[in-house]
């Protein structure tokens, strides 16, 4: 891509009602646009980033088993009264409309009961189970306090994903095969160093819950974790999980922390209620045993920005970056236009700075936004034929022959 069609453009200044780092970088380097108070745009550049993080997602997801799929993001009010969940006293994140004739609505804050009902529709027996499906949905929460940019919203972007069971050993089984992708998704993502999988509140889902919390200084919880890192609790449930988990909370060290996804275990509660179940072998009626895993993509992507980016800009793994290569031309276009065009044909990911700007500018936009490979081809790389290449995470700089760039720059 020419960096000088794309049409969103970098600014020297933050904007001035952001405090987070995500959200002023972000905003900054052209990623999101701000519409309200934790309501953001995606531009191409962001979208590009929340895809590859879905792609990831996916890849895991689809790895144990599960089914892409959409569900509606306008939701029955009975689907929900059934399990008392409709109640704003029950939950209190819901936003709600009507129908022209009256008719009451909820939009959509997360799915375990509308995939209760959707699925009695195809599941009879226990040869049915188990199922595992997952979508990538705007969620919409009626949040009190929207902040931290893009980590805490009132509109954002969430893998959830439900899977029904014939027993609790099964859902057991699948519960425990799902941490481990969790584990592989946010050591791809470049977080899997400092997440832990926590023992926590549950909310308005369960009384208990495992979360996965990144360790991070603009996070909104506290997380306790022991000498050896072996075990995490949430501030909010110590008192109960150091007696549930045998271990003191004295010798429990408190960090930051950004909850990153959250996995539950229902069991047969939502079936109990909405009288769903299944024939088992002997032909008699038992109660689907569910679960219920959810990531936060665009939180996700808020976190890395926090946990990585530096003090001249956001700096993107590559497993996310929206390309991989920054390209600059420096005076030197015809060779620059060459390497382009190589970079392309050899499908390396690139962004060509082809701006008429000032090389300052475009060292300054570069670093800003954040791509992992920067190469710099300017007047002494006619001379050398080689060109500047830097590493934006590291720093490290080295010159590479024209003719090697290509090895040298493919994943």
């Amino acid at each position: 891509m020419r960096q000088s069609q794309l049409f969103t453009k970098t600014s020297k200044t933050s904007p001035k009602d952001e405090v987070s780092k995500n959200a002023l970088l972000l905003i900054r380097a052209g990623y999101t646009y701000k519409v309200m108070p934790g309501v953001y745009a995606y531009t191409p550049l962001g979208l590009m980033v929340l895809e590859k993080i879905k792609q990831i997602v996916r890849e895991e997801m689809n790895a144990i088993g599960g089914q892409e799929l959409i569900m509606t993001n306008l939701q029955r009010k009975d689907t929900w009264e059934s399990t008392g969940r409709w109640s704003d006293e029950a939950v209190d994140v819901w936003f709600k409309t009507k129908l022209q004739d009256g008719t009451e609505l909820g939009l959509a804050w997360s799915h375990e009961e509308a995939i209760m009902e959707m699925i009695q529709r195809f599941v009879e027996s226990y040869k049915d189970l188990p199922v595992s499906v997952y979508q990538f949905q705007t969620k919409l929460r009626n949040e009190l306090r929207a902040k931290s940019g893009i980590m805490r919203g009132r509109e954002f972007v969430m893998k959830d994903m439900y899977s029904l069971h014939a027993t609790e050993a099964d859902m057991d089984q699948y519960y425990d095969q799902v941490i481990e992708a969790y584990k592989k998704i946010y050591a791809r993502l470049g977080l899997g160093n400092e997440t832990y999988i926590t023992f926590a509140s549950g909310g308005a889902f369960t009384k208990f819950s495992h979360e996965f919390q990144t360790l991070c200084d603009a996070g909104e919880d506290v997380l306790y974790v022991n000498a050896d890192k072996t075990v995490a609790v949430n501030e909010e449930v110590l008192d109960d999980a150091s007696a549930q988990l045998g271990v003191d909370k004295n010798t429990l060290v408190p960090m930051k922390s950004a909850e990153v996804g959250n996995i539950f275990k229902f069991g047969t509660e939502k079936s109990d209620k909405m009288h769903i179940v299944y024939k088992d072998r002997e032909g008699k009626q038992q109660p689907i045993y569910l679960a219920s895993y959810g990531i936060g993509i665009t939180r996700a992507m808020g976190v890395i920005v926090e946990k990585l980016a530096d003090e001249k800009g956001l700096v993107w793994p590559e497993s996310v970056a929206p390309f991989r290569v920054h390209l600059l031309s420096l005076d030197a276009n015809e060779q620059a236009e060459a390497i382009y065009e190589s970079l392309t044909r050899a499908g390396i990911e690139t962004i060509y700075d082809d701006r008429s700007v000032n090389a300052g500018e475009k060292f300054a936009d570069s670093d800003l936004l954040g791509i992992p490979y920067h190469v710099v081809i300017g007047k002494r790389s006619l001379e050398s034929k080689k060109a500047e290449v830097k590493h934006r995470q590291t720093k490290k700089t080295e010159e590479v022959s024209f003719s090697e760039l290509i090895d040298y720059l493919q994943p």
